[in-house]
């Protein structure tokens, strides 16, 4: 079968199609035909080598995100499966393939009316801002701002926040465009990268939504309330400095909280149980998915490209 691996760590180039055998279902997995693979920023961060020193080699197969038909399944595992449309997590690889293996119970069937692409677009980002706003303890009526947020993960919390009654919904990107793009999702007032701008929006807001993370995180805590909370749930723009927690003790009497959110701390119950609801929202057409382009397996390169050059606005698919 055809798959895409790191054939070098570094820049997008590093990426190159391979054949690899067809997998074979382990206990308690089924095997997946893609229809749909997501293109995500972890996927990126694999290939750069920032991870290196956790494992990854050479060779590894990237993408956690696949959507398409079940066509095997291991012991253990109900040949229910079989024949059935479905959204999968693999981890944090082997999805970049014609055919990808998955725990079952990280398989979802596909509601009727929910597209494989769609699925992937939505099924990583639903979780992580549903639990990443939970961790910042957001509620109705409080201001958030979105720092990041024209990437799928970004658009989702935007979307969940405005439904869940926030004040305001500020966020950060690179252009008019996009701020306009973003409003039409939710979003109430549109800063540049920085945060500044927007002159009707709030001087402070009582959570920070971070995707970003990076150099520059630092002074997002001076975007707080009294008892704001900064909750990072991604670091597409790197590691922020060592000394980035030094304005909240500077601001001790504000109580001002950081936390950093990984969906891996959530069981995978909780995850299906929330991926599952907004899956049927997107269905009926309550929550959107936002796709920048479609794009062959082989043209995985590109599509990283176009991440690392700041191009996307919603997510990228591969397709076999």
């Amino acid at each position: 079968m055809k798959a895409v691996a790191i054939k070098a760590f570094g820049g997008p180039e590093g990426l190159a199609v391979i054949e690899l055998p067809v997998p074979v279902p382990g206990a308690g997995q089924v095997r997946i035909a893609t229809e749909a693979i997501g293109v995500g920023g972890v996927d990126a961060v694999i290939r750069s080598g920032a991870l290196a020193a956790y494992g990854y080699r050479t060779g590894h197969v990237p993408g956690g995100e696949v959507a398409g038909t079940v066509t095997a399944v291991g012991d253990g595992v109900d040949a229910g499966w079989l024949g059935r449309r479905v959204w999968a997590f693999t981890g944090t690889g082997g999805g970049y393939a014609e055919q990808a293996v998955a725990p079952v119970a990280e398989v979802l069937p596909l509601p009727a009316g929910l597209s494989a692409v769609a699925a992937v677009t939505l099924g990583s980002a639903s979780v992580v801002a549903h639990f990443g706003l939970a961790q910042a303890r957001f509620t109705p009526g409080e201001s958030v701002l979105v720092r990041g947020a024209a990437g799928s993960l970004g658009i989702t919390a935007v979307q969940l926040a405005a439904r869940r009654g926030a004040g305001a919904v500020a966020v950060t990107t690179s252009s008019a465009e996009r701020g306009e793009r973003l409003r039409e999702l939710g979003a109430t007032q549109v800063l540049d990268r920085s945060g500044a701008g927007g002159r009707a929006a709030p001087a402070e807001y009582d959570v920070v939504f971070d995707v970003v993370a990076g150099a520059d995180l630092p002074s997002f805590f001076g975007r707080l309330r009294p008892s704001g909370r900064l909750v990072v749930v991604g670091a597409v723009g790197g590691q922020p400095p060592a000394d980035f927690g030094a304005p909240v003790m500077a601001a001790f009497q504000r109580s001002l909280s950081f936390a950093a959110f990984s969906a891996a701390t959530v069981p995978v119950a909780d995850r299906q149980a929330v991926r599952s609801e907004q899956f049927a929202a997107a269905a009926r057409g309550e929550l959107r998915t936002v796709v920048h382009q479609v794009l062959p397996l082989d043209r995985a390169e590109r599509a990283h490209r176009a991440m690392a050059a700041g191009e996307v606005f919603g997510r990228i698919v591969l397709t076999p």
